[in-house]
């Protein structure tokens, strides 16, 4: 259960950060490091819940 629980965590966090990019991609006085370092992170969490993913299907 605690996999399945932090993999809602993770994919909680991986929408916010969707709806963040969305927000400063509208906002014109968004810089683009910004973006950039958001962009990232929602990367990172992808991979992360993609591993998760895995090991819950595997078991």
């Amino acid at each position: 259960m605690a996999i399945e629980s932090h993999l809602e965590t993770l994919e909680r966090k991986h929408g916010a950060l969707e709806k963040e990019i969305s927000d400063a991609l509208l906002s014109p006085a968004t810089d683009d490091l910004r973006i950039t370092d958001l962009k990232r992170r929602k990367l990172v969490l992808k991979d992360q819940i993609e591993k998760l993913r895995s090991i819950v299907t595997h078991h």
